[in-house]
């Protein structure tokens, strides 16, 4: 059972670095595991000044392969080799990863500690890791690309005053949810008999870059949390679908569409001193909104 999911904005700019903002990096920390969901220049740096710890990194998404969105992995490996870690990393990306992260890790002289296994995602699909899932499906970006979404687990909700009267210590409780039944004095107690329903899992997902698309809103339906690229404003629509982004505006569509609870917007051309246009026109047709900054962490929440 999952205690704890929150969200780390490492880097919320698009294209290439300012003084404002990082490219974009998002992670994601269940409980104790760590989750990058792309990887641009300066991530380690912002690592280093979050209260994610990069040792914990288990997992790297790769939404595409343009430099904005993974260029800083050849530094965070580094560090992490330096700091000594041992563990196998984990990276995910759409089709060409193996070649083009093979390529980028092997640059320079440098030796790893760790094993780094590379995986090639192709179409639509579905990881299931336990206690939670990550699914992911085809963006529509200028070149392959892949939006995700985190989904936890679904578990059953235990009632208080059953578990007492069935007299099940307190430290059973989690094998019950996992097997399904205990015994406890020699008596069966099933997860049926001290149950109050189910708690739906909650849902983070990523849409990377990408222009506004339906196909879309399976992958991102009920998001507790919608992390939306928007990458400049409707006045300047034409150009933003021409490069394969979205605009604020698209953004508050898709949330609204999909039924998600909350939305963050993430990926602003450096272009923009102020985004305050792109929140007002994603506000307009999306209340919950929110514009991510810099090393923003959120907690979310169970009833988010």
């Amino acid at each position: 059972m999952i205690s704890s999911i929150r969200l780390y904005f490492l880097g919320t700019g698009g294209s290439w670095p300012t003084p404002q903002r990082n490219t974009l990096s998002i992670g994601i920390r269940v409980d104790d595991e760590g989750l990058l969901f792309d990887c641009g220049e300066g991530t380690q740096t912002s690592l280093m000044k979050s209260s994610l710890s990069l040792m914990k990194i288990k997992r790297i998404f790769i939404t595409h392969f343009h430099g904005d969105h993974f260029l800083g992995l050849p530094g965070l490996i580094q560090t992490m080799s330096f700091y000594g870690r041992t563990e196998p990393l984990e990276i995910y990306g759409p089709i060409g990863a193996s070649s083009v992260l093979g390529n980028l890790l092997s640059i320079g002289y440098y030796s790893l500690n760790f094993e780094i296994r590379i995986e090639e995602l192709k179409g639509n699909g579905s990881i299931n890791f336990g206690d939670y899932s990550i699914s992911y499906a085809k963006a529509n970006h200028t070149i392959p690309a892949l939006s995700y979404s985190l989904t936890e687990r679904e578990y059953s909700k235990l009632e208080e005053s059953k578990i007492k009267e069935m007299g099940v210590p307190r430290h059973l409780l989690e094998k019950i949810r996992k097997e399904g039944s205990v015994q406890v004095n020699g008596r069966t107690i099933s997860l049926e008999d001290i149950s109050a329903g189910v708690r739906k899992g909650r849902k983070v997902s990523y849409s990377g870059d990408t222009r506004r698309d339906q196909s879309l809103l399976e992958l991102f339906r009920n998001s507790t949390v919608l992390i939306h690229e928007s990458t400049g404003e409707k006045s300047n629509e034409s150009k933003v679908i021409s490069y394969g982004h979205s605009t604020g505006n698209d953004a508050g569509i898709q949330a609204r569409d999909s039924n998600s609870r909350k939305l963050i917007l993430i990926h602003f051309s450096p272009r923009y001193n102020d985004i305050k246009p792109i929140l007002e026109e994603a506000r307009s047709v999306f209340q919950n909104v929110t514009a991510a900054e810099e090393l923003m962490e959120l907690e979310v929440g169970i009833n988010d």
